[in-house]
């Protein structure tokens, strides 16, 4: 499956403002990125429940990949451990 055209999200870390970024869809519900202030969040999902996380950075290109919760806050937003997306993106 080829992967999807960017979707321009908004996103924040932590309680820092919300800005512009980009989801990137690399296998619709199991491999996502979020393009975010320069830098590429690396999610996937195991099909089974659990995400985990990766955040290459120019120091450490390949870190090792984290279990994230996923929830949605009222905002609406859905979050992974403090990084959340709004927007209109594919879930599955």
């Amino acid at each position: 499956m080829r992967p999807l055209e960017p979707i321009p999200l908004r996103c924040r870390q932590s309680s820092g403002p919300w800005r512009a970024c980009s989801l990137l869809v690399e296998r619709l519900g199991e491999r996502w990125s979020l393009l975010l202030n320069d830098q590429r969040l690396e999610f996937r999902h195991d099909g089974r429940g659990a995400v985990t996380m990766q955040r290459p950075s120019p120091g450490n290109p390949s870190p090792a990949w984290i279990p994230v919760e996923a929830r949605w806050t009222d905002d609406p937003a859905l979050c992974w451990n403090g990084v959340c997306a709004q927007g209109d993106f594919p879930l599955d």
